[in-house]
């Protein structure tokens, strides 16, 4: 049986388990398969509705982790890390998946720290060996050619050290109105998250609030157009971004060119942390 044949035929099973149950722990494993198979936004919706039934299961947060890292979304790899580090504690694989997304993040001081304390605890591990070595010669051949690119700075124009782009720095990753949406349902504390285009309508909604989705995004809509129309009336330029608190919720709106993402949290929530999570995810947008 072939590597593909048999992912075909694990995703077969999990299914029909499934069908039978539903709320089954079958499936992360399913997610996984579908990971492999290279279906990461199958992969990501089986995920995440497994773990709105089953937050506290850890090993599926380590497989989310994986689909997050294989979407190159290093910052919410390391946060579902963290996260099955919380619920069931650390272990040789989780670690050395860590080291490995703190790697693609250019975070290798980190990398190479959680690295030798894998190293000495088992020395004759190949891939523990591969990791480090990577961990540490890509930052020594960064500096190599950060010094070229600077030589070359000096004696022409157009050629500058930052023309060099760093090992991890985040390739664009082009992402649509819905997995934006299901994205942002994974920070900690979100209540719902939705997009409004440009006729005012909701098009896609991941909502466990009481209130209407449909209301909100249109009130939401009709704030953002106001307050633009209001600071071009008196040439302070077009809104880009709207933070809103009361007691209970904190709206966070977000215009693009074809509409608002709009995403409420719990007042509990991080501020600078939602803002720099949820703006990052939305960077990823490509309207089709």
């Amino acid at each position: 049986m072939t590597v593909s044949s048999e992912i075909n035929d694990r995703i077969d099973k999990c299914q029909k388990i499934m069908e039978l149950d539903p709320n089954s722990q079958i499936f992360a494993a399913l997610a996984d398969a579908h990971r492999k198979k290279g279906e990461l936004d199958k992969a990501f919706r089986v995920c995440q509705n497994g773990l709105k039934i089953h937050p506290s299961y850890g090993a599926a947060h380590v497989v989310m982790a994986k689909i997050n890292m294989d979407r190159g979304l290093y910052d919410w790899a390391e946060a579902e890390i963290k996260k099955a580090v919380e619920l069931d504690g650390t272990s040789r694989s989780i670690d050395l998946l860590l080291a490995e997304i703190l790697i693609y993040k250019g975070e290798f001081v980190e990398a190479v720290k959680l690295l030798k304390k894998l190293h000495q605890s088992d020395p004759d591990n190949k891939q523990i060996k591969k990791l480090l070595d990577i961990a540490q010669r890509i930052p020594e051949e960064q500096k190599v050619l950060m010094s070229s690119s600077t030589k070359v700075a000096q004696g022409t124009a157009s050629a500058t050290a930052e023309e060099v782009p760093p090992f991890g720095a985040r390739k664009p990753v082009s992402m649509n109105i819905g997995e934006i949406v299901r994205q942002a349902l994974t920070l900690p504390d979100m209540q719902g998250a939705l997009f409004v285009n440009n006729e005012g309508l909701v098009t896609e909604s991941e909502w466990t609030l009481e209130m209407d989705s449909q209301t909100c995004g249109a009130t939401m809509y009709e704030i953002i157009n106001f307050l633009t129309q209001e600071m071009i009336n008196n040439s302070f330029g077009r809104v880009r971004k709207v933070l809103i608190e009361n007691k209970q919720l904190v709206f966070y709106l977000h215009k693009v060119t074809d509409g608002l993402f709009l995403f409420i949290g719990d007042a509990r929530i991080s501020l600078g942390n939602m803002r720099m999570k949820l703006s990052g995810l939305v960077d990823n947008y490509q309207p089709s």
